[in-house]
């Protein structure tokens, strides 16, 4: 195999000690392996392929952090033919919560989502897509 050298913060490498050994992981490397898998097959499901889709997404981040609100309003302006909605709420003293509704293809969602991990200083980034035709009308009574 080959040995990738990656920088991330010393409490996120804890973690993932930590989580390696609760969970039975021979080391942090299989760890690291297994969420890469996970994190490049999300967006590989070939049932959403050609649908329309609809994409919640919720970014949570610390107040003092305006450079990621700065980074939501410009997403959400440079994709406002995906943005069918957004809101931004305070949550506790210190934080702020942005959620995006989205309306598009896998394609658009997993870009957007993409930018929106790829923003730094975002604190956690959740999502979940789901097909609109599987939607039908409600029937008559």
């Amino acid at each position: 195999m080959t040995v990738a050298s990656v920088s991330m913060p010393e409490e996120l490498l804890d973690r993932i000690d930590e989580f390696a050994e609760d969970h039975g992981y021979t080391g942090r490397s299989e760890v690291v392996r297994e969420a890469a898998r996970n994190l490049l097959g999300e967006f590989e499901d070939k049932r959403l392929e050609g649908r329309e889709l609809m994409g919640i997404i919720t970014v949570m981040f610390d107040y003092e952090t305006t450079a990621v609100e700065e980074k939501m309003m410009h997403l959400r302006h440079e994709h406002e033919d995906l943005v069918a909605s957004n809101f931004h709420s305070h949550v506790g003293e210190h934080h702020c919560m942005e959620l995006f509704i989205l309306e598009g293809s896998l394609e658009e969602i997993s870009t957007f989502v993409g930018k929106i991990r790829a923003t730094k200083d975002t604190l956690n980034v959740d999502y979940s897509v789901m097909p609109v035709d599987e939607f039908s009308p409600l029937s008559p009574e």
